[in-house]
């Protein structure tokens, strides 16, 4: 049975590996494992140790807390069952996309963006 917190930890490993736009293949490369065992992370069918998360954090470039932020709210929100953006895949490649952008431009996007959800 996976546990939430392997699960949680899991999607935050697939979520930053893909915004750095990184394969499971090259994540797998840089920590020395193969591309199965980073499948398995990211499902919460396998736990990850701590010096392999160690390892991970360095390969996608974040901290080893950046995998434990959310957990908390996640867990306080059981019963609620929002839609979880993490998982999302269009709500992951439409932030993927907002970043590449400029940040002037970002900001006039985002501005407009306001503006279309406050008529809606």
């Amino acid at each position: 049975m996976k546990h939430p917190v392997d699960v949680h930890v899991g999607k935050r490993v697939r979520h930053r590996r893909w915004m750095v736009g990184m394969t499971q293949q090259q994540l797998a490369e840089q920590v020395g494992i193969k591309f199965q065992q980073i499948q398995k992370y990211e499902t919460g069918m396998n736990r990850v140790s701590a010096s392999r998360l160690w390892d991970i954090s360095n390969a996608l470039g974040v901290t080893v807390s950046f995998f434990f932020d959310g957990l908390e709210k996640e867990a306080s929100s059981k019963g609620d069952s929002p839609v979880d953006m993490m998982t999302d895949k269009e709500a992951l490649e439409l932030l993927r996309s907002y970043y590449s952008i400029p940040e002037n431009q970002r900001r006039r996007l985002f501005d407009l963006a306001r503006v279309l959800s406050d008529a809606a």
